[in-house]
């Protein structure tokens, strides 16, 4: 069996779209990342998204693990032009089309951004080259649509289903993989 551990970057404290803006995340609470660090398995390397919040979290939590080259495969999903602006702003703007956002997610774009499909294939495929080239289990730091995606492929969720799903700052959730294939393990776990 392996496992893969989903780890959502800290805090931002952004109440807008943050996708693929570069925002620091908040980690000064010590302990909650010293819990994080001391949890995750000591042999399993670490990897995580290009954005200096995922960059700066997997350094944090990494102790003496193998730390990997960033993967900008891993990104939080591209907002585009919604990127920054709240969400009565964009509902006000692009009504029809952000409302369907939310209701029909799938191959809903933003104006120059991703659909949720976009961004499962995108990151489903570097998650799976991370896994063969790497044995063992990995340990991924990345943003919450990233780990939506990767827990929907595995359950068989909507994407409408996941968008309920609390994915909150420094959790981990675990992905565990055997001859069977993928299963669920845990979501949202705060160590």
């Amino acid at each position: 069996m392996r496992r893969l551990f989903l780890i959502r970057h800290g805090p931002t404290h952004q109440s807008v779209f943050t996708g693929w803006r570069d925002v620091p995340a908040d980690l000064s609470d010590i302990a909650a990342v010293a819990r994080m660090r001391d949890w995750l398995p000591d042999d399993a390397p670490i990897i995580s998204s290009d954005l200096k919040r995922c960059v700066a979290t997997a350094d944090a939590i990494a102790g003496s693990r193998r730390r990997l080259p960033h993967d900008r495969a891993l990104r939080e999903f591209d907002f585009g032009e919604w990127d920054g602006l709240g969400f009565d702003v964009v509902g006000a703007r692009d009504p029809i089309l952000s409302r369907a956002f939310w209701e029909d997610p799938g191959d809903v774009t933003p104006p120059g951004g991703e659909s949720w499909n976009q961004v499962t294939t995108r990151v489903t495929a570097a998650v799976q080259t991370h896994m063969t080239t790497h044995q063992g289990d990995l340990i991924v730091v990345a943003h919450f649509g990233a780990i939506l995606c990767q827990i929907a492929a595995t359950t068989g969720q909507t994407p409408k289903q996941m968008l309920s799903q609390k994915i909150d700052p420094l959790s981990v959730s675990e992905l565990r993989l055997d001859s069977s294939g993928w299963h669920l393990a845990a979501v949202n776990h705060a160590p």
